[in-house]
Parts: structure tokens; sequence; C-alpha cells
């Protein structure tokens, strides 16, 4: 593929840019910005990663898995901004989710211990526990304000905070779990995933494209638990005050 097609492909934005002006919807400087960051920011990508590939440095290899983790953190605390401390929760999840899945798939061969596999692996573990903990930030805020009166009684009943709170938590940690377990029931029949797509493209064989996607579904499998379980372990005593009481 040609950066001119690259450009054509920008048609595609187009389509979009219009529909929103037709219908006033008002995202015309969203989809814009979007189109615009994702391109450059895939094309830096590109040129970084290739200079890592070349190198096969650990030091940059364990770089760019750092700077994954922060940016996906970052992006995840928006959904608990009034959270205190909140991003280093998300990033020692994310970080511990990492090293568990990828040490696995390392340790039992599954994945050779090279740039070329441990960077792509790593974004999506990372990707997919950063939507994770991001859903289950938004179901939590939302079942503590639905719940606030059923926590507060619990806890002049004398209910430690955990306790007063371990329904709620998994609620939200059953919502977090659930679109990833609900994506690997219709994969295959209802769409056919990003790898296994781009390594047919690329010409791999159909079959062995689909080996990789299996193996890095079923690590998806693994990382959402982890992540969901972690985010909530860590993070539920930040919806409570010193004097274990709920934040207005």
């Amino acid at each position: 593929m040609t950066y001119t097609s690259v450009w054509i492909a920008f048609a595609f934005v187009l389509i979009a840019l219009l529909l929103s002006l037709w219908q006033r919807i008002g995202l015309e400087k969203e989809i814009a910005i979007g189109a615009v960051r994702c391109t450059l920011q895939l094309l830096a990508i590109g040129y970084v990663l290739q200079f890592v590939f070349h190198t096969d440095s650990l030091l940059f290899i364990l770089l760019m898995i750092a700077m994954m983790i922060a940016v996906a953190s970052w992006n995840a605390a928006s959904k608990g901004k009034k959270l205190r401390g909140i991003f280093w929760r998300i990033a020692l999840s994310l970080a511990m989710t990492e090293l568990l899945t990828m040490g696995l798939l390392v340790a039992l061969g599954l994945v050779s211990p090279t740039p070329q596999y441990l960077i792509p692996m790593s974004g999506m573990i990372i990707g997919s526990s950063m939507i994770v903990c991001s859903l289950f930030l938004s179901h939590m805020n939302r079942e503590v304000e639905t719940s606030r009166g059923e926590i507060e009684t619990l806890l002049c009943l004398g209910a430690t905070t955990r306790q007063a709170v371990q329904a709620v938590r998994k609620r939200a940690v059953k919502a977090s779990m659930i679109p990833t377990f609900d994506t690997m029931k219709t994969m295959g029949l209802v769409q056919l995933p990003g790898t296994m797509t781009g390594m047919i493209i690329a010409g791999a064989s159909p079959i062995e494209a689909v080996r990789y996607q299996i193996l890095i579904m079923l690590s998806f499998s693994s990382a959402t638990a982890v992540s969901a379980v972690l985010i909530s372990t860590l993070s539920y005593r930040l919806w409570f005050t010193r004097d274990a009481m709920l934040h207005p």
C-alpha cells in the first residue's frame, strides 16, 4: 500500500463529516481531529517500531511498553477524575496484567521473546485491559450512586467499606468483563478480527492466521479477568473518605 492510497482513504472520513453536517450531529471537529491524530500517531509509531525492531534492544522494548501503559492509564483515568490516585492504580493493574499475561505466553513458548512479537502483543493486551478499567470505573461510579442508600445503611450497621461495597464491586466487575466475552462468542461468525484479517491480507495461510487469533483471544480472556479484579481491589476505597463514609 502506498501513501497515495492512505490519502485516498480519507474519503471515508469525508463521508463521516458530511453525515455529521447533514444530520447536525456536531461531531465534525472530533471526527477531523481523530482522523488526523490517528494518522500522525500511527505513522510516528511505525517509524519508532521499525527502529526498535532493528536495534532489538530490551531497553527500547521496555520503554515502549512503559509508554503504552502510561498513555492507557491516563486515558482510563479520565473516567474517574474525582478519584484521587486512580492513575497509579490503573497503571499498576495494567503493568501486573501485562507481566502475568506476556510472562506466561513467553514462558510457555507460545510467543517468541523478540520485539516484533512482544510489542504488538503487549499493545493488544494493554489496550484491552485499558477498556476493562475504563468500563469498571464508569459502571462503579453509576452503581455507587444508584446504591448509595444501600451502602450507607450497611456502613451504619457496622459493615466495613469492603463489605458495604462488595455487591456493587461484583456488578461493576461483571459489567466490565461482559463485552470481551460477548465478542469471543461471536468471533468468526459475526466478525473477522484485525490480527487474522491483517495476516490474511499480508499473504499468510488462513489456518495460520486463525491459530494466532485464537492465541490472542484466549490470552485476552485472562487479561480481562486479571485487570478487572485488580482495578476493583486496588480502587474501591477511593469512593470512601478516611472516615469510611461515601464521598458526597
